[in-house]
């Protein structure tokens, strides 16, 4: 793998983890069409390493809201475990955004535990690129959709946890390459009433514990496998790099376009794209 490789695959990785297009399917798309050396090697470590980078960008860019559940999660201990009375929180009491959004989070995660299982057949499917191609054009069909859903008005104050429970399993659907997260995701939210800016957030927010939990994952299999090259890090880093700075900007440029409608306009290019890279798989040998 050479540095403009790992350049382009970052930014591959930085604008469609965020935007609606699925980064795992264009990576395993950009692998197999463009022949990248070390095919298995690079699938497996540089993707957990482009994965980092994209959750550097989230904390950066939803930093208050993950300070506000930090202190919340303190908070609970300290109402939790904390003496009788004294500055301690009437449990009849409303509960506080930001800890309602850790709960959120956790129920929205649990889905993922039925991925387990067919993990390694999820692992599989990045080495089709017809399934993948597939894939894509049904996320056209969720995008396209998603828009045409009324604009709800529920927050982290009153969102419920079944709620939570069916955008945790369209995250968990969206760990097929090809579906995209982000965009399952968001369209799960705003069918569930979700408010368009907090469907948003809830979304990127969801995939901390989720996309950490699958490199931790991942970076075990590649251990055991012994599959890293430290000679290639000064060029993976790179990579990495740039996937976290162009998913700064990605985020912004989602949460602009889902506030204004425009949402489902990606629906186009997943459908082009997946059509596209579905007859190439039948022509490029």
């Amino acid at each position: 793998m050479t540095y403009l490789s790992s350049v382009l695959m970052g930014i591959l990785q930085g604008v469609a983890e965020f935007l609606p297009i699925s980064s795992s399917g264009h990576l395993a798309l950009f692998q197999r069409f463009f022949a990248v050396e070390n095919y298995e090697e690079t699938q497996m470590f540089f993707t957990v390493l482009l994965h980092l980078g994209t959750l550097i960008s989230v904390f950066v860019y939803y930093w208050q809201d993950i300070w506000d559940m930090i202190r919340e999660f303190f908070a609970f201990l300290g109402d939790l475990f904390g003496g009788r009375g004294r500055g301690r929180r009437s449990v009849a009491g409303p509960v506080p955004p930001a800890r309602r959004l850790i709960l959120l989070i956790v129920v929205g995660t649990l889905p993922l535990f039925a991925i387990l299982p067919v993990k390694d057949l999820v692992e599989e499917a990045m080495g089709n690129a017809a399934f993948v191609s597939v894939a894509l054009i049904a996320t056209g069909f969720i995008l396209f959709f998603s828009d045409r859903m009324a604009r709800g008005r529920k927050d982290a104050r009153n969102a419920t946890m079944v709620d939570a429970l069916l955008v945790g399993c369209a995250q968990a659907l969206g760990t097929l390459p090809g579906i995209s997260r982000s965009g399952s995701t968001i369209s799960a939210g705003m069918l569930r009433g979700f408010d368009r800016t907090f469907a948003v957030r809830f979304s990127f927010l969801m995939s901390l514990p989720a996309v950490l939990g699958a490199n931790i994952l991942t970076l075990v299999d590649v251990i055991k496998e012994g599959a890293i090259d430290t000679s290639m890090l000064p060029v993976y880093l790179v990579g990495t790099a740039v996937a976290g700075v162009v998913g700064y900007f990605a985020i912004h440029l989602v949460n602009l376009l889902t506030n204004k409608g425009k949402f489902g306009a990606f629906a186009y290019y997943c459908w082009i794209m997946g059509a596209v890279s579905l007859v190439a798989n039948f022509v490029v040998k």
